[in-house]
């Protein structure tokens, strides 16, 4: 349970964060409020940037998908597909297709792995290094209009809490 003070300075507790009263009863939506329940604003913040992203990148002739598979690759880089979908946030079968599309612009390679033929890894190639090098400025610029007025130590708090959500997805199989 949080405790925190409202605007006259009185101590109230944090709705959102009871986990279990002594009759076991949570508190309702209506009682938290959409501005006060984080996945609401997660959404919210992730279909804005995916919708903004995906308009600014037609002009680069780029599709979100594409776009995370090459960030991906610039990084780190080869890759399996399954690793690839992992951090792309995308289902294999799209990954596939998206990669066909890669493949023929030339901007990644598709190789067997040595020890395992079965296993292809996923390189790029340096005309996809240069189209994701064209991409990122304007990536870079929606973070920078996403974060305005955010100061560097918010935004380590908010990339801190964002890790700990991520493990306990991962802890509780969510």
């Amino acid at each position: 349970m949080t405790d925190q003070t409202n605007s006259s300075g009185v101590l109230f507790d944090d709705p959102v964060l009871i986990r279990a009263s002594a009759s076991g009863a949570r508190p309702s939506l209506g009682q938290i409020g959409l501005q006060q329940f984080a996945p609401y604003l997660i959404n919210s913040v992730s279909l804005s940037w995916t919708t903004h992203l995906a308009e600014a990148l037609k002009a680069h002739d780029m599709t979100t998908t594409k776009m995370r598979a090459l960030a991906i690759l610039s990084i780190s880089s080869p890759v399996t597909i399954n690793e690839l979908s992992f951090y792309a946030l995308t289902e294999q079968s799209t990954m596939s297709r998206t990669l066909d599309a890669l493949e023929d612009q030339g901007f990644i390679v598709r190789r067997p792995r040595p020890e395992d033929l079965r296993v292809r890894d996923v390189d790029i190639t340096q005309a996809g290094r240069d189209a994701f090098a064209k991409v990122w400025p304007t990536m870079y610029e929606l973070l920078l209009k996403m974060l305005d007025g955010v100061d560097s130590e918010e935004y380590k708090a908010f990339i801190a809490t964002l890790h700990k959500i991520i493990l306990n997805i991962r802890k509780h199989g969510i």
